[in-house]
């Protein structure tokens, strides 16, 4: 975004910009940068400009393929997932997400309704709660299990597979 815009505006109006803004600034080292651009500003030769803007140009256009890259590969394993014909394997992840949110929430509303309602509770109840962390640790490892392999399904599914760990070791030996 940025360099597309710079490369819009072109370097020595981006110059003055600055120069202007950091001229308002009550500070030595905001008035020595302003000054400084204004007199770059003024000192650059016109080649010296056009390769500024070229190269800006050029930011521009690698960051807008990085991006058309991105939504391309997020729509790829969009569609994967979507056109797995398992139901199970389509809707198994997101309703584990479900109720291990459903789970917090009634846990939380219910340490909460205690603290409310029985204060004198309160405190071995909170402390019960790190009794519980053992299970919560198991149930969000198994969600993040189901969150990273169901993303190497969708990343094989679109073409792209994930390289194993003797693909990577034998690439880390090779230096590739």
């Amino acid at each position: 975004m940025i360099p597309a815009l710079l490369a819009q505006l072109g370097l020595p109006l981006l110059a003055r910009l600055l120069a202007g803004a950091l001229g308002r600034v009550d500070h030595p080292a905001a008035k020595a940068a302003s000054e400084a651009l204004e007199q770059a500003g003024a000192t650059l030769p016109p080649e010296r400009i056009a390769e500024a803007n070229r190269h800006l140009e050029a930011m521009a256009r690698l960051e807008s393929e990085e991006t058309r890259e991105t939504i391309r590969e997020v729509n790829a394993s969009l569609r994967a997932e979507a056109a797995s014909e398992d139901a199970y394997v389509r809707r198994m992840r997101p309703t584990f997400g479900y109720v291990m949110a459903a789970t917090w929430a009634a846990q939380m509303g219910a340490v909460a309704w205690i603290v409310v309602r029985a204060p004198s509770e309160a405190a071995s109840v909170i402390e019960a709660l790190g009794a519980l962390s053992v299970v919560w640790s198991v149930g969000l490892s198994v969600l993040g299990v189901y969150v990273y392999k169901r993303s190497a399904d969708k990343a094989l599914a679109s073409g792209n597979p994930q390289p194993g760990l003797l693909d990577r070791l034998q690439r880390a030996v090779e230096g590739r």
